[in-house]
């Protein structure tokens, strides 16, 4: 595995109703290449998943800065749909992109990047496009019908490719590239036994 000392850390948005099965490879795998995963609540309370499990949030959104960080990962979540609670997180994601530090967005995190403009003039991809669509937003012409989009510093998925939303995270945190990176995809989303070799190979089983 790829070592990657003194890099700044992954923020892992936190909240209720989070989809839990989404960013468990991305994370998983980031930590085991030396990132620390921090997760990022609305506040420090803890939040409870879709699933269940209960999270203390390592930090309150207010107080990380885009400075601070590698990353933002944003999953999905009942409450991006239902409600207003989580636009702060979209309204991060901008200050991230903006600061030029990438921001990863997978299922309802989609429609909340979409409401606050954020895919309006890049490309992307979500659960369907008639998803976002919904929103209002005007950014329809450039949605692709992919696993997964990343357009510069923004990667976003549908809520069944947590493998492939993995993928370009660490394409463009630099984790995996060529062969390597591909075989882990292949051995995680296929279950190609042939790819692990490779991996090993390189070190990253």
């Amino acid at each position: 595995m790829n070592a990657i000392a003194g890099r700044k850390p992954v923020h892992l948005a936190v909240y209720d109703t989070l989809a839990d099965w989404e960013t468990g490879h991305a994370t998983a795998h980031l930590a085991r290449a030396g990132f620390r995963i921090r997760t990022v609540g609305p506040a420090t309370d803890p939040v409870t998943s879709i699933g269940g499990l209960r999270i203390q949030p390592d930090r309150a959104l207010d107080d990380v800065r885009p400075e601070d960080s590698s990353l933002l990962i944003l999953p999905g979540a009942d409450l991006w749909d239902t409600s207003d609670d989580l636009a702060p997180f979209a309204r991060k994601a901008r200050a991230f992109l903006d600061a030029g530090v990438p921001v990863a967005a997978i299922c309802g995190a989609t429609a909340g990047l979409a409401r606050e403009g954020l895919l309006d003039d890049r490309d992307h991809t979500s659960a369907v496009s008639f998803y976002l669509a919904a929103t209002g937003y005007a950014g329809g012409e450039r949605y692709v019908e992919t696993d997964a989009v990343t357009d510069a510093n923004l990667v976003t998925a549908g809520p069944t490719e947590p493998v492939a939303f993995a993928r370009e995270i660490f394409r463009l945190l630099g984790v995996y590239e060529g062969e390597v990176l591909d075989a882990w995809y292949r051995l995680f989303h296929d279950s190609d036994a042939a790819a692990y070799a490779v991996l090993e190979k390189a070190g990253a089983a």
